[in-house]
């Protein structure tokens, strides 16, 4: 029987947590993906904040916070440090002097082709076709979605 399948499993055995599981998958996808990001300079929450950048340019922060699903105090320190490393710029919004708008840097912009490869690395180094990777990430937003429903 393999090791994650059990006959009576324990309700509070670590192995039979779905928390657990998710958890532990998440820690081996973000150390696979360091030595691709580690060549771009960046860290994996960095990462994301570009691919939202990479896919719209110039959004207020919080539509990024709410694409991350991270809250400013998160945030600001991530989009400072790209700041610094010259891949965004942040400026005020003209309509709304409380909004702080991001736009990629020319050198923001050019590093997106860099990580064109990622996906693909990273598919393969999983093992699993595209298709099973693409299920198990449509049932793990249902199931944050669901989560995130509720008032906890």
């Amino acid at each position: 029987m393999p090791k994650h399948v059990t006959e009576n499993p324990d309700p509070l055995a670590l192995e039979s947590q779905f928390c657990f599981a998710l958890y532990s998958a998440s820690l081996a996808v973000t150390k696979t993906y360091k030595p691709y990001l580690d060549q771009l300079g960046l860290t994996y929450p960095q990462y994301l904040a570009m691919l939202v950048l990479w896919q719209q340019d110039d959004v207020p922060v919080k539509e990024i916070g709410e694409k991350l699903h991270l809250d400013s105090g998160t945030l600001t320190p991530l989009l400072k440090r790209l700041e610094t490393a010259g891949l965004i710029a942040r400026t005020r919004d003209e309509k709304d002097e409380r909004q702080v708008r991001i736009a990629l840097t020319r050198e923001g912009r050019a590093l997106k082709k860099k990580a064109q490869s990622i996906p693909h690395q990273l598919l393969c180094a999983t093992g699993q076709a595209p298709e099973t990777l693409a299920r198990l990430r449509d049932q793990l937003n249902r199931v944050r979605d669901e989560l995130g429903e509720k008032d906890i």
